[in-house]
């Protein structure tokens, strides 16, 4: 996002999330796509002047990346010294008593994860051929997640759980959600086109035949296509069939879009045909 972003509502969370960063403990933020999370962290981050190493988890995502691998050509000529060792980001992160800052921890494979435990517990891991290392004072893990029913995703350990305190993230209130839309968009958009954008993805997350429902970001996609000089109807069906998941694989999410639409009195392509 631009850097004119601030951070709309999530007072509470703000709170919690720099509380227990000051303490340097490890922090879990759970919610589902689209309501912030990454971007929270990266605000307070900063703002807090953190230094900080980050991982996007990856289903791919190997232990040897997380914690650093010796590189080949190095040994042979140095041999297995710290020379010839790259640090992943978990090792620079604990020599440096800086921020693990994983994004979507859950989407990391079980042996991934569970490097994490010592690292988090006992604040040292043991490296082949490197002996012990203790992180420095400040370390700490940072983590995100999704909900365990969204796809692509692993279920976190117990013991690696009970290493995390937990801060929830849930969708924002309309005022928010309309607020965030608006310091995303120009103001040639008019305020009742952002209601009705507001209003649209808010009716995808109760829809009986929708099982995830569309983010602020289908929002913020539908007013930049409409900047681009797009009607609202053509706009949300572009924006919203990718940001929305049906219970029925069979189901035409652009059917349903454009039923949503007429139920909530949205003007539509046919209507301004026939006017």
């Amino acid at each position: 996002m631009a850097n004119k972003t601030k951070i709309i509502g999530r007072e509470k969370e703000v709170q919690q999330l720099k509380k227990v960063m000051g303490l340097h403990r490890n922090i879990l933020i759970e919610g589902p796509v689209g309501v912030g999370k990454t971007f929270l962290v990266q605000q307070i981050l900063t703002e807090l002047q953190q230094k900080f190493e980050r991982v996007d988890g990856d289903t791919r995502y190997t232990e040897q990346k997380l914690t650093g691998w010796f590189d080949p050509p190095i040994v042979l000529k140095k041999g297995y010294s710290k020379e010839s060792f790259i640090e992943g980001p978990l090792v620079a992160a604990m020599r440096g008593g800086k921020v693990l800052f994983i994004n979507e921890l859950n989407r990391m494979p079980e042996a991934v994860q569970n490097i994490l435990l010592p690292a988090m517990d006992e604040r040292r891991i043991s490296m082949p051929k490197m002996g012990e290392l203790e992180a420095k004072g400040g370390f700490c893990v940072i983590a995100t997640q999704n909900p365990r029913e969204f796809t692509a995703t692993h279920a976190l350990s117990e013991a690696l759980l009970d290493r995390f305190e937990m801060i929830r993230l849930d969708y924002q209130t309309r005022d928010e959600e309309l607020s965030i839309l608006k310091q995303e968009v120009s103001s040639k958009i008019k305020m009742e086109n952002l209601e009705r954008m507001v209003d649209l993805i808010r009716a995808t997350r109760n829809h009986m035949g929708i099982k995830r429902g569309a983010s602020i970001r289908a929002a913020i996609s539908i007013a930049k296509l409409m900047e681009a000089g797009m009607d609202f109807e053509a706009a949300a069906l572009m924006a919203l069939p990718s940001r929305i998941e049906l219970v029925s694989s069979e189901g035409d999410p652009r059917e349903l879009i454009l039923n949503l639409i007429s139920l909530n009195e949205f003007p539509t392509l046919s209507e301004k045909k026939k006017s």
